[in-house]
């Protein structure tokens, strides 16, 4: 604290406190915001091995707390329920054994209720642990209970994101909320290919704030010339490749890819059908006409780099995306918004759409940073220990808490997926 006084030592440790004490509950009471428009039965469904039910969201993010901060910061502590650890960890296999994955929707029990009370018990301790905390443990008490911040808004966008899909295969397609507007208005801006010269560049997290470990360390890298699209590819756009017949050229297509089409029947991005007047697509409001000028979302990689393919261009690689939106302001279409919907791109700076909206894919594989260390510990489990067989994407969405971006935000996921809200822009070598 340099050369504070006591007094004032007091003073900073009690904003510090209340700080994060804020935080807390604003995050915990988001997550129950969002389920607030679902009936009981919502909360137990399964609907794919890859979508967990919504009171598995609710109960996992607690038990988070429960043992990265409560277990080993409150002497003493007992958990709230002993099984609770079985049926509620994910993948962090230094804590334990888990239920698994796929058999996450044959939970009937713990109920709904009683996940509420667990939620209510765990929220309790730690506000008294935040009040009461002694300095000497402050500082890694803090950090954790960040940490579990933002993995609960990484949960609270996978709950909206599982609970779509859910809702997509019931056959009347209901809507998650009929309150909200998930429409756009005006004209989208017409593609322009951005010139953006190369060099030896630096990407990476860069402080002060938060940043999970695979954003580091900042590095140099080079880049050569290249071009990026000023918005994302459009439904308007994204269908010209379906009536050009881009779902049956298997030259078009990566060959995990073309097998995915051939095995799974893929015709159009995962919630398009069509209906009298033509296109439509299932979102949180039902199944409504889709909006041509909105960027397309729900789309595997694959299907972004065929798509690229045919229209003479590329994707981006992260570093590309993160160099050319390093100056980039960070706001958008989120999920403060209430649109829970991609909506057209506006505005009048170089690029459109870089955060909000859909998360754009890369090129890149997920991998570590020159440097990247993996953590000791179960919560060195977080991110390093996926990085295989994943592909990058970059810019947060719709569903994504605004507070939880930023720049070097590195998301990934498996490039057959298609449930996550994902679309992409161009881009081409060269200025």
């Amino acid at each position: 604290m340099g050369n504070l006084s006591s007094s004032e030592e007091t003073r900073v440790s009690e904003f510090a406190r209340a700080s994060l004490d804020r935080q807390f509950a604003e995050v915990r009471k988001q997550t129950m915001s969002l389920v607030l428009p679902l009936e009981v039965e919502d909360f137990v469904v399964q609907s794919m091995p890859d979508v967990s039910p919504t009171k598995w969201h609710m109960a996992h993010t607690t038990w988070f707390f429960e043992t990265f901060v409560l277990t080993p910061f409150v002497a003493g502590y007992k958990p709230y329920n002993p099984q609770y650890g079985f049926l509620f960890n994910s993948y962090y296999l230094q804590v334990g054994q888990m239920h698994a994955r796929e058999r996450r929707g044959v939970l009937s029990r713990p109920t709904v209720s009683e996940i509420t009370a667990y939620r209510l018990s765990v929220d309790e301790c730690i506000r008294g642990l935040l009040a009461n905390a002694p300095a000497a443990d402050w500082e890694e008490l803090s950090r954790r209970v960040v940490l579990g911040l933002h993995h609960e808004q990484q949960h609270q966008e996978l709950l909206l994101m599982d609970i779509k899909h859910v809702l997509s295969c019931n056959p009347l397609k209901p809507a998650y909320d009929r309150s909200g507007d998930s429409s756009s208005a005006g004209q989208d801006p017409s593609l322009v290919m951005q010139a953006v010269a190369g060099g030896v560049v630096e990407i990476g997290f860069q402080g002060p704030g938060f940043a999970f470990d695979n954003e580091g360390p900042r590095h140099q890298t080079l880049l050569e010339d290249f071009r990026i699209a000023n918005r994302c590819v459009t439904n308007g756009e994204f269908s010209e490749f379906i009536a050009d017949g881009g779902y049956e050229k298997p030259e078009l297509w990566l060959s995990d890819g073309w097998a995915q089409v051939v095995a799974n029947g893929w015709q159009t991005p995962l919630y398009w059908q069509k209906e009298a007047g033509g296109w439509h697509e299932f979102g949180m409001r039902g199944l409504l006409p889709i909006i041509a000028a909105a960027p397309v979302a729900h789309v595997s990689y694959y299907e972004a780099d065929a798509y690229a393919r045919w229209a003479g261009a590329r994707l981006p690689t992260e570093a590309e995306w993160e160099y050319a939106n390093c100056a980039t302001k960070v706001s958008g279409n989120f999920l403060e918004s209430g649109a829970l919907h991609p909506r057209m791109a506006a505005g009048e700076e170089p690029l459109l759409q870089s955060f909000g909206d859909v998360w754009e894919f890369t090129q890149s594989s997920y991998s570590p940073y020159p440097g990247f260390r993996i953590s000791e510990g179960a919560l060195g489990e977080y991110n390093g220990k996926f990085m295989s067989g994943q592909v990058v994407t970059r810019g947060g969405s719709c569903f994504t808490p605004k507070s939880h971006i930023r720049v070097s935000y590195r998301n990934f996921f498996k490039p057959h997926q298609r449930w996550c809200v994902q679309g992409f822009r161009l881009a081409m070598d060269g200025c």
